[in-house]
């Protein structure tokens, strides 16, 4: 087989770990939170537009800074404030021995902001294992699935799209990704996958028999 050569890109939440269970719906509450106390609005109507502004643009902020002129920083310091994340965090079984297995450069994309990615990744003990955490302050916050974030790596790697594979567990970012001409890898549990999708393995730890289709 010929040496693999390609750059892995990889989402962190709900595909390095298991954010469901306790992250999301914690990030969830401080956003109507913030929304709640920034808009001075009573609390279902902050949880209608917290989730208005996510399904419009991807993501509570953009709306908020669209519209509200939010301080994005404020923002993502306060709703991703964990006292208590360790506990929190479900590890990917067998994630460590999965990612040693892979040839190549790898990087982290995450719609999240910096502080609250190198504390899950410190916690998962890999994050020696990237060559960058490439968050949401540094698209311009512009999250994914918008291309331009993924431009901007590229870009700030001297990557091409087509030496990369992008691992990720939500459908519109691989789209994005597969649009600009990377190899696309979407970790879920349904047995559906579109056109777009190159692999798709129900759990991350099958990644590493994939090398000759993504090569």
């Amino acid at each position: 087989m010929p040496r693999f050569r390609k750059t892995w890109i990889f989402d962190l939440d709900n595909t390095l770990h298991d954010a469901t269970p306790h992250i999301f719906p914690h990030i969830n509450r401080s956003m109507t939170d913030y929304v709640q106390k920034h808009l001075g609005i009573e609390r279902p109507a902050a949880e209608r537009v917290r989730v208005d502004y996510w399904q419009r643009y991807g993501a509570t902020l953009v709306g908020l800074m669209r519209h509200h002129d939010v301080d994005p920083n404020h923002f993502l310091f306060e709703t991703h404030d964990f006292p208590e994340l360790e506990s929190m965090v479900v590890a990917a079984r067998e994630l460590r021995w999965t990612l040693r297995r892979l040839p190549g450069r790898k990087v982290v994309f995450s719609n999240s902001p910096i502080h609250y990615s190198e504390a899950v990744l410190d916690i998962l003990g890999i994050g020696s294992m990237f060559q960058d955490i490439f968050c949401i302050e540094r698209t311009g916050y512009r999250p994914k699935p918008d291309a331009s974030g993924f431009l901007r790596l590229l870009r700030d790697h001297k990557l091409r799209a087509t030496d990369c594979v992008m691992v990720e567990d939500n459908l519109d970012n691989l789209r994005t990704a597969k649009r600009l001409g990377m190899r696309t890898v979407w970790i879920d549990p349904t047995q559906r996958s579109p056109t777009w999708i190159d692999v798709k393995f129900r759990h991350l730890r099958n990644l590493p028999r994939s090398l000759a289709r993504l090569s």
